[in-house]
């Protein structure tokens, strides 16, 4: 079903090039913003740039899941953080109501078999499990193009500053959601610009910075920081129900960022100098999210806590929460271009309203500016295997 929205009828300032050694001075004449097709807005579509990290020799798949000769993978150690997040994997399968058998693709796949598959790898633990394709098998994701290729993009948990009262600078309220709501929720335009949920004490606090709120919405949660050092978890608690729409795909169609420079720093560079458009560019998306109050760790979709560099988000059309998976993750340097690719296990605990497909994987970087700079720039391609045990029925497979 297409997707609508409002063609924005302004007017970019200036087309900015977000290199590090660009001068803040450089005049740069104006462009015109020119409505971008609503395919444009498909979920779980990369950037296509010279060293985003595609196999652009890889031969097409004919299924999306491909068993594969296991002697050309290399599995990674198995260290301490994974072996704790392997153990919150067997409690995500029992914390996690989910149908036992699911058809996911060509591959038909049941709940012993993810829990069987986490306890072999349990099995190497602190150690190079070199005899793993004896007991697992590998099935390759066609990825986003068929070809193999899969976009990883990164996520965190933001800290904010926030106040519990309104006043003249903390004056963004982020909302708790509305329990006795009739009809459609309203879109992020009617919430912020014309205060559809004012006065209704839905508010849990207040931010100096709009932007930051949005940051925390895409991210699905985030910790709040009082004047007094007090922190809170602010976790998802569903929201409006309008499609998701990504601004950063906006901006690069319209040349305000290239491609590559794309990253949540990138992006306040460029509000910073044109605060007049953010509110424009922020109601491209009408998504809304709402939050709750828990003071624990932050947690994903599977209930249990994220572990940083092994906890991603996925399609659970595709990979069901409790899936392990060996994957080929792009590894970047502090300025966004890729260094090299790594071998990691990664393990899906969390689910996302823009991770779309089996091409798509959000990896979970942490908390704080130190989640934020491994996760914002990350947005290159790499390659995944789904892991399930061998000698196991799959009569979709083949």
């Amino acid at each position: 079903m297409a997707i609508s929205y409002k063609y924005l009828p302004f007017i970019f300032a200036i087309l900015l090039y977000f290199h590090f050694g660009c001068k803040s001075d450089e005049v740069i004449p104006p462009i015109s913003i020119n409505p971008i097709p609503t395919d444009s807005f498909f979920l779980g579509m990369g950037y296509e740039f010279e060293g985003n990290g595609k196999d652009r020799q890889a031969p097409k798949f004919p299924k999306v899941f491909n068993k594969l000769q296991e002697d050309s993978l290399d599995y990674p150690i198995i260290d301490g953080a994974l072996v704790e997040a392997l153990q919150q994997h067997l409690r995500l399968l029992k914390l996690r109501k989910q149908k036992k058998v699911q058809q996911i693709g060509n591959l038909e796949v049941n709940i012993n078999q993810l829990e069987q598959t986490i306890k072999e790898l349990l099995a190497w633990q602190y150690t190079k499990p070199t005899k793993l394709n004896e007991v697992l098998d590998a099935y390759q994701s066609w990825g986003e193009d068929k070809h193999g290729n899969v976009h990883f993009t990164g996520y965190f948990t933001p800290i904010i500053k926030v106040k519990k009262r309104k006043d003249s600078q903390y004056k963004y309220p982020l909302y708790t959601r509305p329990k006795d709501w009739e009809g459609e929720f309203p879109t992020r335009r009617e919430i912020e610009e014309q205060g559809l949920l004012d006065n209704l004490g839905l508010e849990l606090a207040y931010a100096k910075n709009k932007l930051d709120i949005y940051f925390m919405q895409v991210q699905g949660s985030g910790y709040v920081e009082y004047p007094d050092g007090k922190k809170e978890l602010f976790s998802f608690d569903g929201s409006n129900r309008h499609p998701y729409r990504s601004i950063g795909r906006y901006l690069v169609q319209n040349d305000a960022i290239p491609a590559k420079n794309i990253s949540l720093d990138g992006i306040k560079r460029f509000f910073k100098k044109h605060p007049d458009l953010l509110d424009e560019v922020l109601y491209i998306n009408e998504s809304y999210t709402f939050f709750t109050v828990k003071n624990k760790r932050a947690k994903g979709a599977g209930h249990v806590p994220l572990t940083t560099a092994y906890s991603v988000a996925a399609d659970r059309r595709y990979f069901p929460l409790g899936s392990c998976l060996l994957a080929r993750i792009p590894i970047i340097t502090p300025d966004g271009k890729l260094r090299k690719h790594e071998w990691r296990f990664i393990l899906v605990q969390d689910i996302g309203g823009a991770i779309k497909g089996a091409g798509h994987f959000d990896v979970y970087y942490g908390i704080g500016e130190q989640g934020k700079d491994l996760a914002s720039a990350l947005h290159h391609y790499g390659k995944v295997w789904l892991l399930l045990p061998k000698n196991e029925a799959n009569p979709s497979q083949e």
